[in-house]
């Protein structure tokens, strides 16, 4: 008897960190250091998904110093807004196609419009472990 595959809930994170598109972008950016996350979604006022800010998104502050001579910025000038999500309540098996057929390295967890966690590439590794390691 086989057990059923586990979903995208089973295994996300549920303790996020998360930005506001008003945040200071270098402060952004040493939490994400600092916190050791590759990435973090941006809420507007209301708790929606507006975007998400990477350690990629923040080396814009770099690039752009070299242009405008100047450091910083809001969050909103520097992070994502194409931004793919993933339902709940999808199983583990449709969330390893989703990132092997994408270039995201995480992806926002909705649930009824709202963000409810993100999913990572080693979440999904540690769902293949835990559920089908011991099946070999």
């Amino acid at each position: 008897m086989s057990r059923p595959t586990p979903t995208v809930d089973d295994y996300m994170s549920r303790n996020l960190i998360t930005f506001s598109p008003d945040d200071d972008i270098l402060m952004a950016a040493k939490i994400l250091l600092t916190e050791r996350v590759s990435g973090a979604p941006v809420l507007d006022s209301g708790g929606r998904l507006v975007g998400m800010l990477s350690k990629r998104d923040c080396l814009g502050i770099v690039y752009a110093s070299g242009y405008h001579q100047e450091w910083g910025g809001r969050v909103r000038d520097y992070m994502s807004t194409d931004v793919a999500t993933i339902d709940s309540g999808t199983d583990i098996i449709k969330a390893a196609e989703l990132f092997m057929s994408s270039r995201f390295r995480r992806f926002p967890v909705m649930e009824n419009g709202r963000v409810k966690g993100q999913i990572s590439r080693a979440d999904l590794l540690r769902a293949l472990v835990e559920h089908w390691g011991s099946v070999a």
